[in-house]
């Protein structure tokens, strides 16, 4: 069952449950801000309490996506994949009865503990249960289709909140939870990497979701606390220190939770530098292109939500494709035309200001973008988990995902600052616009560097191993009889390094 083909029942069967998974957390990514307004009024909750309704998923979730990755690794991917579903959906009905803006906050946070579980085991379950040549194109499949899931929270989260209340914004997970459990438990196969034995990395988890979280509250607080903060420089010493000793143990342990082979590999080094870069540029435009249409173009919010969705249509009908053209090809072309056809568009976008037009302007940047986006992240992701060993999946999967989301994080934090961008400054349209364009820069000069990391990438990591030509029966014993194992046939020793997930259960 860890061999499945695309265009098979079992195939469609397995996307649709990541993808519906991994889209929840996606889904309610997006979906709570336009929420904030209505729930504010209603609790009567300051800024800092809406912001932590935003920060308190965000934190739990990236300080425990790589641990959740290494325990579906161990324990089992389907299965720590459905504990993610069940946990995300209780704790979406509970944030959809919260009565204060404490229970919210304290639903959001276990929200995060979900997330965290669900999001690496999709694409390690893909890793693992696909044919190898059918891998990429699946990974393209499942980018294109859980994309559309973040971009148009927006739009879906605006209709809920009208239709009824803002809790419909977290009720409605229930049943897509529903719907990926049943899902989950007809179509995916279980598996694992059968070589983690021992007790579990305990203090690794520890320490790896303390840095994690330190790391990330400091950049969360730090655009309205100030880097000088007492809050925000003990969370940066604490997640970082953390983070050092982590190393260390990991290093040290029999049984570690991220194993430090892992990045012995170069290309997959390189490919999570070239995630961080990239992810923190989009991280900044996603975040800024918003509110520069409300503040300095007039757009409704709505409207605003609504101007991005070319990208997603893009990425729907491209991603899967751009995945199977990086076997075919190598991903190197993609991976360093892809971040300079994104910092094109960054230029475009400059020429986003007060009075310019959506299909003569706004549209074309935002068309390049999308061919930007289609180009990269399909083929970084199958890059990322093809570098590492299969047995390594959800680890793999975990660390490029807790690198996508720090970048991103640090974006938010500091790209606001740097553009000139402070206090309430945002709320003036000549300042904002300055802002926009200076920042636009900065994002596409970053994305050019993201294209030259690329070229690092060997151009051979997805390649399909040749086949192997059956040899001539003879009688008697052969010389490729593996004489020191006791048994004949090809020598068991000399098995390839890169192995399966084992199946369990199936």
């Amino acid at each position: 069952m860890t061999d499945i083909r695309w265009g098979t029942p079992t195939a469609r069967g397995v996307l649709a449950a990541t993808i519906l998974g991994s889209g929840m957390a996606f889904l309610d990514g997006t979906v709570v801000n336009i929420a904030l307004p209505r729930i504010g009024s209603e609790f009567d909750a300051s800024v800092s309490g809406l912001q932590w309704i935003l920060d308190g998923y965000l934190l739990t979730l990236a300080a425990l996506i790589l641990v959740a990755g290494s325990l579906g690794d161990r324990y089992g991917r389907r299965r720590v994949f459905l504990l993610g579903v069940v946990w995300f959906g209780l704790s979406s009905m509970l944030c959809g009865v919260a009565l204060n803006t404490e229970m919210l906050v304290g639903a959001r946070v276990l929200q995060g503990v979900g997330g965290a579980l669900l999001t690496p085991g999709a694409l390690a379950i893909i890793q693992s249960s696909f044919h190898r040549e059918d891998r990429a194109r699946a990974i393209g499949a499942w980018s294109g289709l859980g994309g559309i899931a973040g971009a148009l929270g927006p739009l879906v989260g605006g209709l809920l909140v009208q239709a009824w209340s803002w809790r419909l914004a977290f009720l409605v997970n229930v049943p897509l939870g529903l719907a990926v459990i049943w899902l989950t438990r007809r179509y995916v196969p279980e598996s694992l990497d059968d070589s983690m034995t021992g007790h579990p990395d305990l203090w690794g988890s520890v320490l790896g979701a303390l840095g994690l979280a330190g790391v990330t509250a400091a950049l969360v607080e730090a655009p309205g606390r100030g880097v000088g903060d007492p809050l925000v420089v003990g969370g940066a010493v604490v997640g970082v220190v953390a983070l050092a000793a982590f190393v260390v143990l990991q290093r040290r342990q029999r049984n570690p939770l991220v194993p430090p082979d892992i990045f012995a590999n170069r290309t997959f080094v390189v490919a999570n530098l070239l995630t961080f870069v990239v992810y923190a540029a989009l991280g900044g435009v996603m975040m800024l292109f918003v509110i520069q249409l409300q503040v300095s173009l007039g757009y409704a919010p709505t409207l605003a939500g609504l101007a991005s969705i070319p990208i997603s249509v893009i990425m729907l009908l491209l991603s899967a494709r751009s995945g199977k053209l990086a076997q075919k090809f190598g991903p190197r072309p993609f991976l360093v035309a892809g971040p300079i056809v994104i910092a094109l568009a960054m230029v475009m976008y400059t020429r986003v200001t007060p009075g310019a037009s959506y299909l003569l302007t706004v549209l074309p940047a935002v068309v390049v973008f999308g061919f930007g986006l289609s180009c990269v992240v399909a083929p970084v992701t199958a890059t990322v988990l093809a570098a590492a060993e299969d047995r390594h999946a959800g680890v793999a999967s975990g660390v490029n995902n807790a690198i996508a989301r720090t970048g991103g994080l640090l974006a938010v934090a500091i790209l606001p600052a740097a553009a000139g961008l402070t206090g309430e400054s945002y709320t003036d349209p000549a300042a904002m616009t300055s802002g926009w364009r200076m920042a636009m820069w900065l994002c596409a000069g970053l994305c050019v560097v993201g294209g030259a990391i690329a070229l690092g990438v060997r151009n051979d990591v997805l390649a399909l191993p040749a086949p192997v030509e059956p040899e001539p029966v003879a009688e008697g014993p052969s010389a490729g009889d593996c004489f020191s194992c006791g048994v004949t046939g090809p020598p068991t020793h000399l098995q390839p390094s890169r192995q399966p997930a084992k199946p369990v259960g199936g």
